[in-house]
């Protein structure tokens, strides 16, 4: 079979991986929101440092509930039918969040948004792995992964901004409206590509380029059980690996603009601004190494279980430079070693989310994207809350920024030695 020239072939799958990019830039921009909101929350609730911790937990208590049922859902039903119910949901959270009377109503409002949110990233490698060929997977998926960090380099500071001139309460109820246009355009674009009446022939030879129609069909159809997928070493490295990356990245992501302005004494307009910066690294290094090199390599004939494996543990080697920002004195310190942390985590990101599709039997890749999100989601529950506790005894960030190296230890002994070689799971004969 002769190859396809991917500049000849039709672009409509890459409309789709900017959708689903758009998409996970307005659930983060709810994300965010509330860690921006932790001085204004304090104003009106008098909420303490471990009450801010549990309630910016409360949104992962959900979420990684849900992570589970949800892969099987998608696998039933699909991404375009759950895709609809979920987008509606978090648009929902955020409008509750907004007229909320009372700190229940806040964590009413977070519980509902984890519903809502659930099934973001186990749907995005799902269509992915439809929509893209594997030597396009990595830099397909680092469109949408690196939505997230640019989410929080733009979201902090705009969503900020906007705190300070009208109320947090205004901040919520703006990513309610956003979300609810997402939710729109959502329902009008969005189909699996066997149900896309406007990709064409050469588009659809080129993204299963090397697989007969009729196996993939078949293949697509293929499932394994919950319960077996979680005894395979691949899918378990994977999810513990991918769990110490989710530690950090929630730590940064819930405390970054109070570590700026309690540990560095920064005042609250420039917390949020330099809040920007080592996001904004992230998200050039999330679609340029994790995304962009990775599939360049890999199409000039590098191995790609190789390239994907370096990345993988070079990537998350990196994030243990939290432990410099645990000394650091100065902000310009502190924001070089917390860059070089979540920036090379980002680069690491994408290659393990297009790892899922490669390591997953076909009909079966909504499941472990699924059992690797519950694991990222236990680690986003915990790393609010004992961050919380620890800054609550220690008065410092020092203890919770070690810890968070430990963990990424851990993860990066188990995708050396759990995950192995990337390729699927067998089927169950």
């Amino acid at each position: 079979m002769t190859p396809t020239n991917p500049l000849r072939a039709p672009q409509r799958r890459w409309r789709i991986a900017w959708l689903l990019a758009l998409g996970v830039l307005v659930n983060y921009f709810d994300r965010v929101n509330l860690s921006v909101s932790h001085a204004a929350l304090y104003t009106t609730f008098g909420i303490s440092d471990v009450a801010f911790g549990y309630l910016s937990g409360a949104y992962n208590w959900t979420y990684a509930i849900c992570q589970l049922p949800i892969g099987v859902l998608l696998d039933r039903f699909g991404i375009r039918r759950i895709g609809r119910i979920s987008t509606f949901l978090w648009s929902i959270a955020s409008f509750g969040a907004a007229v909320t009377p009372g700190l229940g109503g806040l964590f009413s409002a977070r519980f509902l948004l984890g519903v809502g949110e659930a099934p973001t990233f186990p749907a995005n490698a799902k269509a992915i792995g439809y929509w893209f060929p594997p030597k396009e997977r990595s830099f397909a998926m680092s469109i949408f992964d690196s939505a997230a960090k640019f989410a929080s380099a733009i979201g902090v500071p705009l969503i900020g901004i906007l705190l300070l001139k009208f109320g947090w309460r205004w901040s919520f109820a703006t990513t309610g409206l956003i979300s609810f246009a997402y939710f729109l355009l959502f329902w009008r674009v969005y189909r699996d590509p066997k149900d896309d009446p406007q990709l064409g022939h050469a588009e659809w030879k080129y993204i299963n380029e090397g697989t007969v129609p009729q196996i993939r069909e078949k293949i697509e159809t293929q499932q394994a059980s919950l319960s077996y997928l979680f005894k395979q070493r691949k899918v378990l490295g994977l999810a513990v690996g991918f769990g110490s990356y989710n530690y950090v990245f929630y730590l940064l992501l819930t405390w970054l603009p109070s570590y700026l302005s309690s540990a560095l004494h920064i005042d609250l307009l420039h917390s949020f601004l330099y809040t920007g910066v080592p996001w904004l690294f992230a998200t050039i290094a999330d679609l340029v190494v994790g995304g962009w090199l990775v599939d360049w390599m890999i199409q000039r004939g590098w191995d790609g279980n190789r390239v994907r494996k370096v990345l993988l543990v070079g990537g998350t080697s990196c994030g243990l430079g939290i432990l410099g920002a645990a000394d650091a004195h100065s902000p310009t310190r502190a924001l070089i070693w917390i860059s070089l942390s979540i920036g090379g985590l980002a680069a690491a990101a994408p290659v393990g989310w297009s790892i899922v599709s490669l390591i997953a039997p076909r009909g079966s890749v909504g499941t472990v994207g699924g059992i690797i999100n519950f694991s990222n989601q236990i680690s986003g529950i915990a790393a609010p809350i004992v961050t919380g506790y620890l800054i609550s005894a220690q008065h410092s960030f020092g203890w919770a920024f070690l810890l968070a190296a430990v963990y990424l230890l851990i993860g990066i002994a188990g995708y050396i030695l759990l995950l192995g070689r990337i390729e699927p799971v067998p089927l169950r004969s």
